[in-house]
């Protein structure tokens, strides 16, 4: 049995959930404890960038 934990990436070029490194890596976002939190990578992404982008204008 495997004991190791899963690790879920999202697979851009298919808009897909996988385990494990399963493409190149151009094409995976993660890796993501659980397949909810990668399901939601794009969004994930898009919240934490305007976080950064709000800290910048912030320190600016």
């Amino acid at each position: 049995m495997d004991n190791e934990p899963k690790e879920y990436w999202f697979n851009t070029n298919t808009n897909e959930v996988e385990v494990g490194k399963q493409v190149a890596a151009i094409y995976r976002i993660g890796p993501f404890s659980d397949y909810a939190s990668a399901a939601r990578a794009l969004e994930i992404l898009k919240d934490r960038a305007k976080a950064w982008r709000e800290e910048d204008e912030r320190r600016d």
